[in-house]
């Protein structure tokens, strides 16, 4: 007889106390005619359903409140967990008594949650290290011979007292860490401590990189002593003290020892800043001359672009010398990868104002010229006084080479105009009338081979030789040899020019101020400098992507450890301001003239002063020494900048980045080279986001797959329920995700769920949960996020429990989760919890359950058969899910009852214990049905429990009573009654503690007991428990007494134990 409604009441097993916890574990509806139809794929919207068999909406009725869920959703309720560690944990406790010889009631509804323990207040000692003082002490030599003073052995003797109190208290610090003594350190020095002390210590830093000679810092006593505990305000001064400061200040840099420093660096420098300024001079010829594009407009703006050029370097040099870079000897120049973006600009301006207006012309683009300083120097001060110059990091890096290969091409096709002297103020043409002009045209390529053929030439011989002279040296003697030529073959310099070997400034002797004249505010086309503002922000994209990448690389070389993007940031946002100010282009610090500079002594404050200085040199002497230096050598340092950074784009990344990074670089390459370098940036980002798309998509999200009887939870539960749970749990599927899950991979996820329930997988292996693990996600966008209701509604038709985990409310995947409606407080048929081990212990939880509920009715069918009357429920009470006696269609329900049949049906109570005439007639006594119910896997000798249960001692705890502490020395083993139990393990300071909970009827702190080795774990009372002692003592004595009993008792013992930790090590092993 099928009893669909029923008052289910628990006689011998369930007291009105234990009716109370009943009520907090999930309960399900289920009828015998839906138990035949489960796996049918029908759909009913009337009634509940089953252990896992959600209805569209539909989960467990888990009664965490008052209501229970209902099949209409309503996304006005909060979201939250599906139920909170301490309930899970309470239906532990409850579940591993659930048998009749239970002698302890566990009230769970009246249990709190476990005491945090309180724990020792550790102290460190805070030691503040400062920079190396003004004074010109020498720093003390390595071999002198010093003994601790008394500050010194203070200070050792409070540090030896942290760390005692810290091993005391069984924690490992981090400050405990930092204070250990070690090699690397550095000399602390005082006129006061004439000593080495490794107390007050820095960990010295690797160097990368070029080498070069340190000496140890040295830090005077006041800049360690006295040690603070709190920050405070700084003292105001009086304008009084502020006067006296400034005059001893002045004094001390103006004394004798200070000048006689100065002067010794200013002779030091001298070669430095002569090869700083040929480099200053042949970058400001080649470039400067450059900055204005050709045409009629702009004929004759050659000189003027090299006044610009050092007038930048001036500004840039002077910032980055008084404090602004933390390289003392940077050297500032002009941001010559611009120069494309300017002639972009100019084209612009001359299309918008057109050419009949030249001097409306002239004057918007200087303005434009100025505002590119203006708009870059603001963005990098923005990012430097807002620390956020790690922003930058975030862009690839790919399409910065790729852009990088673009300019270099860039300075190739101005390298053949400039070199042939051929303007055009179309710019370069790919067609065939180009490839005439600079390859059939006898004159033109006499003009431009040789420059290029001495750019390959001075390529060849740095690949061989790497001095830093050869550079600077090498054109310097070709200019020398092209007037030896010159003088040889008799031809004057009016020649020269007319026929383009020699630069032809017309006989210009403006001065190097000029170029203000041009500036007219009432000429410039306000509308034309709008119309720029795309090329502009292209522009600064461009610029602000150079220092984030120059800086660290520089540091390295030069093994400058403390360097501040942030601080190097401000200093060119300031000096780009300047130079927008003063109505010249942009700057910013050069790699390679700042490398060379400082491996000849330039590395001074000084040296870099005097470089400045150069610059103003050059900017009175004029651009009349233009008009005499021959164009292949200009021609020839275009060209091989320009073959270096397409050597740097093309040829050094070959077989260092991905295929389709390497595709999107020559893209870039080829889209600037034919279209416009705007084009070309925005087109490079367009390709990296599409094949950031394809491979993430080709990227596995997911980490595993595995099923519930290889994962089991963290519980230690009686061993009769861990082999039921081993069985049954292949039932539950175990997903865990990884990354990004975008509409590009979520498919990938998608179809291995559908795998799942396919026909041929669902014969071989039905499941009836499916754990999503989402610890490892970093987040879900809204496609991913459907994506997870259409899994949901395609489980709820196999009736199979979608449960998520390892996701908060607050974080952006349960943001993304609840924004689509699938996790609600109610109505969703989505379980969700905080960590993949409440989930699966949750789902242990319905395993064992389902089976003694399923005990549970059949008594009560029985009796109410007997009594030819129906049991009827209590109102508003949800009869628990139950496996029914129709199970034969369902291949889910017939697995969990053969399993429990054979497993755990050998009593009627469900215990795993068989019956034996000893406890079928009287019951047992404690703890000897403890024991029996312990070992009931590995025997059920009564008699051998008996002799044991002498020599065990009964202990009662309360709720957050730690029982032993990890590294203490074992006292003996414990069985566990009734109550739970939690064992943190603290393997390491990095990594997170390990928790593992004991239930009833399990084993504590047995192999440290028997081996005698020190407790590896925190165990810790997390309900009121009633445990049972077998002392070291007792065990001795048991060993003394009864040898034979005492062998039996350690193998069952080392039965039980190599279940327990293999569980754990499984669980831990697919939990990373």
């Amino acid at each position: 007889m099928v009893v669909n409604r029923m008052w289910v009441r628990r006689t011998a097993m369930m007291s009105p106390r234990e009716r109370g916890r009943l009520a907090t574990m999930p309960e399900v509806v289920v009828t015998d005619e839906q138990s035949e139809r489960e796996d049918s794929g029908e759909r009913e919207g009337s009634v509940s359903h089953g252990l896992g068999s959600p209805q569209l909406g539909m989960s467990f009725q888990a009664r965490r409140s008052s209501f229970t869920y209902t099949s209409s959703h309503s996304a006005s309720f909060p979201a939250r967990m599906s139920d909170t560690p301490d309930r899970i944990r309470a239906a532990s406790a409850h579940l591993s008594i659930s048998e009749k010889h239970a002698r302890v009631l566990l009230p769970l509804d009246t249990l709190a949650p476990m005491q945090e323990v309180d724990e020792e207040q550790l102290v460190g000692i805070g030691v503040a290290t400062a920079g190396p003082a003004l004074a010109l002490s020498s720093p003390p030599k390595r071999g002198s011979p010093t003994g601790p003073s008394g500050l010194s052995r203070l200070i050792a003797g409070e540090r030896e007292r942290s760390r005692s109190r810290i091993r005391e208290s069984g924690a490992q610090s981090p400050i405990a860490t930092d204070l250990e003594g070690g090699e690397n350190e550095r000399i602390v020095h005082s006129p006061m401590l004439q000593e080495r002390s490794n107390l007050l210590t820095e960990p010295t830093r690797p160097a990368y990189g070029a080498t070069r000679s340190t000496t140890d810092e040295t830090i005077t006593i006041a800049d360690v002593l006295p040690i603070s505990s709190s920050p405070s305000d700084p003292p105001k001064l009086s304008w009084k003290s502020t006067r006296t400061l400034v005059r001893s200040k002045i004094q001390e840099y103006t004394s004798p020892e200070n000048l006689q420093l100065i002067l010794s660096q200013t002779m030091t420098a001298i070669p430095a800043v002569i090869l700083g300024m040929l480099l200053n001079v042949l970058d400001g010829v080649s470039y400067g001359m450059i900055i204005f594009p050709a045409g009629d407009i702009f004929d004759g703006f050659g000189g003027i672009g090299v006044s610009m050029f050092f007038v930048t370097t001036f500004i840039s040099q002077m910032v980055y010398t008084f404090g602004g870079s933390a390289f003392d000897g940077g050297n500032g120049s002009m941001m010559i990868e611009v120069v494309p973006f300017f002639h972009m600009l100019t084209t612009q301006i001359i299309a918008h104002v057109g050419e009949d207006n030249p001097q409306a012309v002239v004057a918007t683009t200087m303005v434009a010229f100025c505002l590119s300083s203006i708009l870059t120097g603001l963005t990098f001060l923005l990012l430097g006084v807002f620390r956020l110059g790690v922003l930058i990091g975030f862009f690839p890096r790919h399409i910065l080479v790729g852009c990088i290969g673009g300019v270099g091409w860039f300075l190739i096709e101005t390298g053949l105009e400039v070199a042939a002297g051929i303007n055009d103020e179309d710019g370069f043409q790919y067609n065939l009338d180009t490839f005439k002009l600079y390859f059939m045209n006898k004159h033109n390529l006499m003009l431009w081979l040789p420059a290029f053929g001495l750019a390959v030439l001075l390529r060849i011989i740095t690949h061989r030789f790497h001095h830093q002279l050869i550079f600077p040296m090498y054109f310097i003697a070709i200019g020398v040899m092209f007037y030896i030529v010159v003088a040889m073959s008799g031809v004057d310099l009016q020649t020269l020019r007319s026929g383009g070997w020699v630069f032809d400034v017309g006989g210009s002797t403006e001065p190097w101020w000029h170029f203000y004249t041009y500036f007219d505010f009432r000429q410039t086309s306000w509308s034309a400098i709008w119309a720029g503002m795309p090329t502009q922000l292209a522009l600064l994209f461009f610029n602000i992507l150079h220092p984030p990448l120059n800086v660290p690389a520089l540091a390295v070389s030069l093994n400058e450890d403390n360097i501040d993007t942030n601080r190097e940031l401000t200093a060119h946002g300031i000096s780009n301001l300047l130079a927008g100010l003063f109505g010249v282009v942009p700057n910013y610090l050069v790699y390679v003239n700042t490398l060379l500079f400082y491996r000849v002594g330039g590395g001074t404050r000084v040296a870099g002063f005097l470089l400045a200085c150069s610059s103003v040199l050059l900017l009175f002497i004029g651009t009349g020494p233009i008009s005499y230096i021959p164009v292949m050598v200009v021609g020839a340092l275009i060209f091989v900048l320009g073959i270096d950074l397409v050597k740097e784009s093309v040829w050094d990344t070959r077989h260092r980045v991905s295929t389709s990074e390497y595709i999107t670089i020559i893209a870039i390459m080829l889209c600037m080279s034919v279209y416009d370098f705007v084009i070309g940036v925005l087109f490079g980002i367009i390709l990296a986001c599409f094949f950031f798309v394809i491979q993430n998509s080709r990227r596995q999200c997911i980490r595993a797959l595995y099923y519930g009887d290889t994962s089991m939870s963290t519980v230690r539960r009686p061993s009769a329920h861990r082999q039921y749970i081993r069985e049954v749990a292949s039932q539950t599927a175990i997903l865990r995700l990884q990354g990004m899950i975008f509409f590009g991979s979520v498919t990938y996820v998608e179809s291995t769920i559908r795998q799942l329930i396919d026909i041929a997988n669902w014969h071989k292996r039905p499941i009836r949960f499916l754990v999503v693990d989402l610890a490892l996600v970093g987040g879900l966008d809204m496609s991913s996020a459907e994506a997870f209701v259409r899994v949901q509604r395609l489980l709820a038709v196999k009736r199979v429990t979608l449960i998520l985990c390892g996701v908060q409310a607050g974080s952006p995947v349960g943001k993304a989760l609840q924004q689509v409606d699938l996790w609600a407080d109610r109505g969703t048929g989505v379980e969700v919890f905080g960590t993949l081990n409440e989930a699966m212990e949750w789902t242990e939880n319905v395993y064992l359950r389902a089976w003694f509920s399923s005990l549970e009715r059949k008594k009560l069918e029985t009796q109410s058969e007997s009594n030819a009357q129906p049991v009827e429920r209590e109102p508003g009470q949800k009869l628990p899910f139950i496996l029914g006696t129709s199970y034969i269609n369902s291949p889910r329900r017939s697995h969990l009852v053969k399993a429990g049949e054979r497993l755990m049906a050998d009593a009627d109570d469900g215990s795993g214990i068989p019956p034996s005439p000893e406890h079928t007639n009287q019951t047992l006594r404690e703890p000897t049905f403890c024991l029996l119910k312990t070992f009931s896997s590995h025997t059920n000798d009564t008699e051998l429990m008996n002799k044991l249960a002498a020599y065990f001692t009964r202990v009662e705890l309360q709720s957050g009573d730690i029982l032993w502490r990890q590294g203490d020395q074992p006292d003996g083993l414990y069985v566990i009654e009734s109550g739970v139990l939690q064992a943190n393990y603290d393997f390491a300071a990095h990594s997170a503690p390990v928790q593992e909970s004991m239930t009833a009827g399990t084993l504590a702190g047995e192999l440290s007991a028997l081996a005698g080795s020190p407790r590896n774990a925190t165990v810790v009372a997390e309900r009121a428990s009633v445990v049972w002692k077998l002392s070291t003592g007792d065990f001795e004595r048991l060993e003394r007494e009864q040898s034979e009993v005492a062998k039996s008792f350690v193998r069952l013992v080392l039965k039980a134990a190599k279940t327990d930790y293999d569980v754990l090590l499984s669980a831990l092993a697919t939990r990373h």
